[in-house]
C-alpha cells in the first residue's frame, strides 16, 4: 500500500441472499484527496462496491462480507472496530435526497448534536460555515427554520452534501449523487465536488460516462461484480488496456 492510498481492498468478496455473488476478489487501492470515479452498466457491482465502504451494505438482509478493507491502513471490518466511527468518517450522498423532517437548520446541526461537536452560537456558525461550502447558503440563509423539504431537489441534495460534511468526514462516499437532478443542479454539486477533493479523499458512483470523465482523477471500471480495470484517468480513457474497457468507452453495452 502506497502512502496515498486512503482506501485499500484486499480478496473483497460480497454476496447476497442464496450466495449470489455479488464482488469477485475485489483489489484496490484508492487515492487520497481525488476524486475516484466508480463506472460500468448497471448491476455490475457498483453501488455495492460503495456500499462495503461504509458497511452500508451489512445492513441489507442476507448479505456476506468476506476479505478486508483498510482506511488508513486499519481493518473497518475487524471484529471490534466501531461502526459507528467508521460511517462518521464516511459521509454519504445517496441518489436521491433524504431530509430529515424537520428545519433547513437542524437537518445541518443533527450530526453535529449528535457527535457532540459544536453547540450555542458556535452551532450557528458551523451552520452557515457547512451551507456555505454546499454552495446553498446564499439561496437559504432568510429561511433557515424552514421544512428542508421545502426546498428544490437540487437545494435539498446541497444541503445533504451540508450535513454529510457537518460531521467531519475524511471521506465523501456519492452514489449516483447527481443522477435525480436537474442539469443546473447537476452542475452545482459537481463544481462542489471539485472543489472539495482538495481537503476530502471522494469516492463516487457513476452511469454517465460524460460526468466520470468530467470529475474522475482515478476510475475503477467494474463489469459483472469484478474489477476489470483501474488507473488514473487519462491512462483509463485514452489508453485503456483491457478490451471489455474499450468496449464499454465505445458504447458497445
Amino acid at each position: 500500500m502506497t502512502e496515498n492510498t486512503h482506501i485499500q481492498t484486499r480478496n473483497l468478496n460480497a454476496y447476497y441472499e442464496k450466495n449470489q455473488l455479488a464482488l469477485r476478489d475485489v483489489n484496490l487501492e484508492i487515492p487520497r484527496q481525488q476524486i475516484t470515479v466508480i463506472m460500468g452498466p448497471s448491476g455490475c457491482g457498483k453501488t455495492t462496491l460503495l456500499k462495503t465502504f461504509n458497511r452500508f451494505l451489512e445492513l441489507t438482509d442476507d448479505t456476506k462480507i468476506t476479505g478486508e478493507i483498510l482506511i488508513d491502513g486499519e481493518n473497518i471490518y475487524d471484529p471490534d472496530i466501531d461502526v459507528t466511527e467508521i460511517r462518521k468518517k464516511t459521509g454519504l450522498l445517496a441518489q436521491r435526497p433524504y431530509m430529515l423532517p424537520m428545519s433547513i437548520y437542524e437537518n445541518v446541526a443533527y450530526g453535529l448534536r449528535i457527535h457532540s461537536l459544536k453547540r450555542g452560537k458556535e452551532l450557528d456558525s458551523a451552520v452557515q460555515h457547512y451551507l456555505e461550502i454546499a454552495g446553498v447558503w446564499d439561496e437559504v440563509k432568510d429561511r433557515l427554520h424552514s421544512p428542508a423539504t421545502s426546498l428544490s431537489i437540487g437545494q435539498q441534495q446541497r444541503v445533504c452534501l451540508a450535513r454529510g460534511l457537518a460531521i467531519e468526514p475524511e471521506i465523501l462516499l456519492g452514489d449516483e449523487p447527481t443522477s435525480a437532478l436537474d442539469p443546473i443542479s447537476a452542475t452545482h454539486i459537481e463544481k462542489r465536488l471539485l472543489e472539495l477533493k482538495t481537503k476530502y479523499t471522494i469516492v463516487i458512483v457513476t452511469h454517465t460516462l460524460r460526468q466520470a470523465k468530467r470529475l474522475a482523477d482515478y476510475v475503477i471500471f467494474m463489469y459483472l461484480g469484478e474489477v476489470v480495470e483501474a488507473g488514473p484517468a487519462r491512462q483509463v480513457f485514452e489508453d485503456p488496456q483491457q478490451e471489455r474497457t474499450k468496449g464499454y468507452l465505445a458504447g458497445q453495452f
